[in-house]
């Protein structure tokens, strides 16, 4: 129960951290957000990593870098694929993809949920599609977008797998790699392009949203280790509906009806999950 009540708070953490980084891009160049929101959030990393002692290893460092990798190529592959306008099938085939693939590698693992928990675990993933679900903006949607809808999926579905298969014994260091590789993966197209730092209310998002962030990977990282990856990532992987609810309170945009099925549906995954 414990596994599911920290994924269920890491979703939530994430999906707030994603609504701040969108404030941030929409002021900034993405990656200048992506890149110096996981720089910000090293300081609070490094208390946390003090107020959950453990020791460090090297693979778990190791695991925790290829997550970092896979994540941070996820972001720049989905932000392209967002590029082409068709945000209303490319953001619900890659939250579905992200959440789908951590449950396929599971089940192969060896991993045997109940019944009532693998279907709140796909009942999360439809979920996750219908929020994600945009507005149709007319765009033409080709296959190249589908490919790189899918493969920003796959990327952070990676990110999730990676960081169940870090252990338990390691503590927060593997999102201290995560970062780190994150970091080292952005830090050079970042360069290229740098042309100051952000201020003021960019800065503050941005910062915030790296926190927030950084704190859902620790979140996350617990939870997977006190369940079944194939139910703590589709609970993780809710975080759509945070965005979207906070986009609602604060930005004044109005939930189409399938998306309010959406909440339905993952207010009743939730339930199944935890019984």
């Amino acid at each position: 129960m414990i596994g599911i009540l920290l994924a269920a708070l890491s979703g939530l953490v994430w999906g707030v951290g994603d609504f701040s980084g969108g404030k941030a891009s929409q002021r900034a160049d993405a990656l200048v957000v992506v890149v110096l929101s996981k720089a910000a959030s090293l300081p609070l990393l490094l208390l946390y990593l003090m107020l959950i002692p453990a020791s460090a290893s090297l693979p778990a460092l190791a695991w925790g870098a290829a997550a970092g990798v896979f994540g941070v190529l996820g972001m720049f592959v989905f932000y392209r694929a967002l590029a082409g306008g068709a945000m209303a099938v490319v953001a619900p085939v890659s939250a579905v993809t992200t959440a789908l693939l951590p449950v396929v590698v599971g089940l192969v693992s060896g991993e045997r949920p109940g019944a009532v928990a693998l279907t709140g675990a796909g009942c999360a993933i439809v979920a996750i599609g219908l929020v994600s679900l945009a507005p149709s903006t007319g765009a033409r949607v080709t296959r190249g977008l589908i490919g790189l809808a899918l493969l920003s999926g796959l990327m952070f579905g990676l990110f999730f797998t990676c960081l169940d298969r870090a252990g338990g014994d390691g503590g927060l260091w593997p999102v201290l790699g995560a970062q780190l590789a994150a970091l080292a993966v952005g830090g050079y197209p970042l360069v290229r392009r740098f042309q100051g730092l952000p201020r003021g209310a960019t800065l503050r998002w941005l910062v915030l949203a790296g926190a927030l962030d950084m704190t859902a990977n620790a979140l996350y990282l617990l939870a997977v280790h006190r369940g079944d990856l194939s139910i703590i990532a589709p609970v993780a992987s809710l975080y759509p509906v945070t965005t979207v609810l906070l986009a609602m309170a604060i930005d004044r945009e109005r939930m189409r009806p399938v998306q309010l099925a959406g909440l339905g549906l993952a207010a009743t995954a939730l339930v199944l999950v935890a019984s």
